[in-house]
């Protein structure tokens, strides 16, 4: 089964929608990314009946959730059932002109599919005087985190 950039961009959204809820200073999150009809077929349970998005993004559980995520992605390794993954981690965010104060925290989505498809994305952290209705703008640029996202397609290579 193939997938879309967009397929993949919505799936990150999803990841992205599941960090907004939680409070800034979490552990990373990763996701196993599976595609709706095979979850849907397997555990039914686990898919909203409305759901038509290709791929469904599955929180993995670490057996300890502060551990060295470098460690862990140059380790894992994913079911043959599985089309992609995604990592939530929080990052700072620096300004080009390093002004002082400006700074702002940001989560960082990125997630690659088996196929070799990869994207990331950029959740900054609202300031005080944002407007909630926009706050959580998503942003991408086409050099967004490339070592993380060879780190997560990495997490393939055996697998094929």
């Amino acid at each position: 089964m193939s997938f879309s950039q967009a397929d993949l961009g919505n799936a990150l959204a999803q990841c992205a929608a599941y960090a907004k809820d939680l409070p800034w200073g979490s552990p990373d999150l990763l996701f196993g990314l599976a595609p709706t009809a095979l979850l849907a077929a397997q555990a039914p349970e686990l898919v909203d009946g409305d759901d038509d998005s290709a791929l469904s993004p599955v929180l993995q559980d670490p057996e300890d959730p502060y551990a060295d995520t470098e460690t862990l992605l140059a380790t894992l390794s994913w079911p043959d059932a599985v089309a992609g993954c995604a990592l939530v981690t929080e990052i700072t965010v620096v300004p080009p002109d390093d002004a002082a104060g400006a700074r702002r925290r940001a989560r960082l989505i990125a997630g690659a599919l088996r196929t070799g498809s990869r994207l990331a994305l950029l959740d900054v952290e609202p300031a005080e005087d944002d407007d909630p209705a926009t706050a959580h703008h998503l942003r991408t640029h086409a050099d967004l985190a490339p070592e993380l996202l060879d780190a997560l397609a990495a997490t393939f290579d055996d697998a094929d």
